[in-house]
């Protein structure tokens, strides 16, 4: 069940007094239609609206065949969840897309919270800097702002939070959109735009503590910049007099008499070596039993390399260096990481693989606390070449081929629930609206603004009701509010009783 959850609310009352004062409102604010907006805000539409515009149609070109249908969801999707019939909606975003052991399609979310969601030592906090992470021109521009407008500002405004929660398909009830809020855009083009959020921090609902969100940041400037000394085209010394041996460590010098040929020949004697060195080794004749194998160990980059190391000590001596190779003890026997590690140290790590993936301080803390870093990651290359690896990744490319890569939702009617009654559109009925009165007053909404007053009447006109409150202390909320108050947790006006 899930519905698209914007309804047009914008027809004014047929009856005779409110067509009369419309027809009066025409004539006296008709040269005032370029300077207002269908909210009644008396702002000039920032610039900055192309850059939600743009963020908008970004993400309807990403995923354009769902959101040609409202009813047709995919990973990456911002939606609305009804966690009960009587709270506001949750605001999530579509990680995966799954089937339970039953069948039935779910879905694991990446949860925002709200302000109302928070602590009450953090709610304080957060209330105190009104929005937070502006910039000095969006702190202008808040400032400006009516209380209407302030109030429903901070209503679009989200905290991420790294926790992941399952929920069925069903409760979905919409889509909407969150973005990170850019430097360069204005408040005001959130309240021109329906279902839209905006977040700045990051929340940690187990502490419960804010961070700031992670910010794609261009590094210009002088703490990013290497300073250039003033004079630098001095003529360098004559004579290097620094001790190189103190600085560095040569290992290989091209001034030498031996030939490529010569080289291949000794490295292949090298190999040669390290595999008569495992068939003499107890354990390695037992981890590989076949030649093929050892001789495949001993022609990888461990033993090419030490043999390498022998030769540049030895002065590139050939002679010495194969005797080097083969002490009196017996023929070197050169290890790397893959021979090294046991078969129930692999079969840790396969585990560890699937479950942190390539988070090596993970694996090494809760799998393999006695193997270094380096020692993982070495590993981790020389495991990319062996078959399970190849084995791993054609199961996960059929698992990612089986899994739900959309789900339809059925329209979901939400003017029917637990809290409706039936309304009428007659203006004298005895309901009235607890969030549309907090506005103004109707005689102030008469002689402040015809507009608003017009709009007052439409808003409090309503064919379906819902009961608001607790058991002690219930009211009446029109549907245009009640839809406002499930998608934003709070009023469109600030209101004492509901204490927003």
């Amino acid at each position: 069940m899930a519905t698209a959850l914007t309804n047009n609310f914008n027809n004014v009352s047929s009856n005779n007094s409110s067509s009369s004062i419309s027809s009066l409102m025409n004539n006296q604010f008709s040269h005032n239609s370029n300077s207002s907006n269908s909210n009644g805000y008396h702002h000039h539409m920032p610039s900055s609206i192309n850059i939600l515009n743009n963020i908008h149609n970004h993400h309807n070109a990403q995923h354009s065949s769902s959101s040609q249908s409202p009813n047709l969801f995919r990973v990456g999707d911002f939606v609305y969840i009804e966690v009960a019939p009587t709270s506001p909606y949750m605001v999530a975003k579509i990680e995966e897309l799954v089937k339970n052991q039953s069948g039935n399609p779910e879905v694991k979310l990446v949860l925002f919270y709200r302000r109302r969601d928070m602590s009450g030592s953090l709610f304080q906090q957060i209330e105190k800097q009104q929005i937070s992470a502006l910039e000095e021109e969006q702190e202008k521009e808040f400032d400006q702002f009516s209380e209407k407008e302030k109030h429903q500002i901070k209503l679009r405004e989200l905290f991420l939070s790294r926790q992941i929660e399952t929920y069925p398909v069903s409760t979905i009830r919409g889509k909407c959109l969150v973005t990170l809020l850019s430097e360069a855009e204005s408040l005001y083009c959130y309240l021109k735009k329906d279902d839209i959020f905006f977040y700045t921090q990051v929340y940690d609902p187990e502490q419960k503590s804010l961070a700031e969100a992670d910010r794609g940041e261009i590094r210009v400037g002088q703490r990013y910049q290497a300073e250039v000394p003033a004079q630098t085209l001095e003529d360098p010394p004559k004579e290097d007099t620094r001790k190189l041996k103190d600085l560095e460590t040569l290992v290989y010098s091209p001034d030498h008499q031996l030939s490529d040929e010569k080289i291949d020949q000794y490295l292949m004697v090298a190999k040669s070596i390290g595999t008569y060195a495992r068939a003499l080794d107890c354990s390695s004749s037992v981890k590989q039993p076949s030649l093929l194998m050892s001789a495949a160990s001993a022609s990888r980059d461990c033993t090419v390399q030490y043999a390498m190391d022998v030769l540049h000590k030895c002065d590139y001596d050939l002679a010495k260096a194969v005797c080097f190779l083969v002490p009196k003890t017996g023929p070197i026997l050169c290890r790397d990481e893959m021979e090294e590690w046991s078969t129930a140290e692999t079969g840790l790590f396969d585990e560890a693989i699937d479950k942190c993936e390539k988070r090596f301080e993970d694996i090494q803390q809760n799998f393999l606390p006695w193997k270094s870093i380096k020692n993982l990651i070495e590993y981790y290359y020389f495991w990319k070449t062996t078959d399970r690896y190849v084995q791993r990744k054609r199961v996960k490319a059929v698992e990612n081929d089986s899994k739900l890569k959309q789900v339809f939702v059925p329209s979901f009617n939400n003017k029917q629930s637990s809290t409706s009654v039936n309304g009428s559109n007659d203006l004298n009925s005895n309901k009235q609206c607890e969030s549309c009165k907090s506005n103004f007053s109707l005689v102030n909404l008469f002689s402040k603004n015809l507009k608003s007053f017009i709009d007052y009447l439409s808003e409090t006109s309503s064919s379906n009701w819902h009961i608001w409150g607790s058991a002690n202390l219930q009211c009446f909320i029109c549907q245009s509010c009640w839809n406002f108050w499930r998608k934003f947790g709070a009023f469109k006006y600030p209101n004492r009783i509901a204490g927003m």
